[in-house]
């Protein structure tokens, strides 16, 4: 059974101006946010790192900011999921930018987040394990988001290769992956997108406009109790960031789960 006592919350991203006032108290810099934000929670999922590959000081800066307990996941360039050409040079250039989280030990993994258009074939599925091994270096969080990857042969291969699989919350959507635990390779890693049916397609940053109930979160804490991996890292990170929902469900998730544990406690004193 997962130790609820392992699971680590937090955010993909801290620095949205529409925080300010859900989160951030009004008037903060852009520059401070991480100091608030380590008051709440000890890890976060960087997603800027998808759009622009950060120069090495940008995470020296980080690191200062940060105490021993905080630990940071860091996207991978889209230049690896999305464009898939010249993979050597940009994944040695992306290397080269997080080698500051490295040395200080508080990079804990990279997560890889492919398209919907990405869909499982051989040729793909090749593609998946030249990435692996160049980066084998790193714990690596693969996020598909077409269904079609969660299949016996390519799970067993991911065990193989101890590489993890991203639970993924989502709307109930044709083609998109349900809301399922993976445990591979003992670790679990839940993204929470949104449950935005009407916007997924079309709405732009809309499609992350939802704010999760009691019952919703309930649902993955249940998930994760039930598993029977002895999961050694266990992640769950908000990405409905519109409007500062996020960090609403991740502060709300965070109350959850000690309730949770709490009650485990009473039960195994009586």
């Amino acid at each position: 059974m997962a130790e609820l006592a392992k699971i680590k919350v937090g955010t993909s991203g801290y620095s949205f101006l529409d925080w300010i006032g859900p989160f951030y108290p009004e008037g903060i810099q852009k520059g401070k946010m991480l100091d608030h934000y380590v008051r709440h929670f000890d890890t976060v999922e960087i997603n800027s790192s998808y759009y622009h590959v950060p120069h090495p000081k940008v995470w020296e800066n980080m690191l200062k900011k940060t105490d021993e307990k905080f630990n940071f996941i860091v996207k991978v360039h889209k230049s690896v999921t999305h464009d898939r050409e010249d993979i050597v040079s940009n994944i040695d250039q992306f290397r080269k930018s997080i080698s500051p989280l490295v040395d200080a030990d508080k990079l804990k993994g990279l997560l890889l987040q492919f398209p919907y258009s990405f869909r499982w074939s051989k040729k793909n599925q090749s593609y998946i394990q030249s990435v692996s091994y160049m980066m084998n270096e790193f714990q690596l969080y693969f996020e598909f988001r077409h269904r079609s990857w969660v299949r016996e042969n390519f799970i067993e291969l991911m065990q193989d290769m101890k590489i993890a699989l991203c639970s993924i919350d989502g709307p109930i959507l044709q083609s998109l992956p349900r809301r399922e635990l993976h445990d591979i390779s003992n670790r679990i890693y839940v993204r929470l997108h949104g449950r935005n049916r009407e916007q997924w397609w079309d709405g732009g940053v809309l499609r992350y406009d939802y704010s999760y109930s009691d019952s919703e979160l309930n649902e993955w804490i249940e998930k994760i109790r039930r598993s029977k991996a002895n999961v050694r890292e266990l992640y769950i990170f908000f990405n409905n960031c519109h409007a500062g929902q996020a960090v609403k469900n991740a502060l709300r998730m965070k109350k959850m789960i000690q309730n949770a544990i709490e009650l485990e406690k009473q039960k195994n004193e009586e």
